[in-house]
């Protein structure tokens, strides 16, 4: 009977646990070359890493893709930022090419928006909330991840708990 609680507390906490993962927030591959977002909207920006420990890249890494001019990423640096084009085709998967001495790594870049957005001369489309561009996972906070990971222990404890006290009772 005791394990009953147990195991629904657990299975909750590894739902809320899964919930809070982003998926397909960064494009990365073995070599610790990263891009990010790995999706982007045409016009966006997105920011190039290079993990120097992993790739074991210590002079300069020249990045290339067809959705965005050549961007070089100085010794001392471990990022870049580049801009992709506004023609770039919605939908389409473009490689980023990392290149560093004797080692080169491919990420892939996903431009977001799958159909073709044609403007109509309808008065009503142009009215609505503008709420930004969505989607992107920009700006992570160690300290939120951290807390928020905190009241999600602090749930599934007291959860514990309770259903350990609970069950004690019953048997008095």
């Amino acid at each position: 009977m005791r394990a009953i609680p147990v195991a629904s507390v657990a299975l909750l906490g590894a739902a809320a646990l899964s919930a809070c993962v982003p998926a397909g927030a960064v494009g990365s591959n073995t070599f610790g070359f990263t891009v990010s977002p790995a999706t982007v909207a045409p016009g966006g920006q997105v920011t190039l890493g290079v993990g120097r420990t992993e790739a074991g890249c210590r002079g300069r890494v020249t990045v290339t893709s067809p959705v965005f001019d050549t961007v070089t990423i100085p010794r001392h640096e471990s990022s870049a930022t580049a801009r992709v084009d506004r023609d770039a085709r919605r939908g389409a998967v473009y490689p980023v090419t990392f290149a560093c001495r004797d080692k080169t790594g491919t990420v892939d870049l996903t431009i977001a928006g799958g159909g073709s957005h044609h403007p109509t001369d309808e008065p009503w489309r142009d009215k609505g909330v503008h709420a930004g561009q969505g989607g992107s996972v920009a700006g992570f906070d160690l300290k939120q991840i951290g807390f928020g990971a905190a009241l999600i222990a602090g749930a599934v404890g007291t959860a514990y708990h309770l259903s350990r006290r609970r069950s004690g009772e019953d048997r008095a």
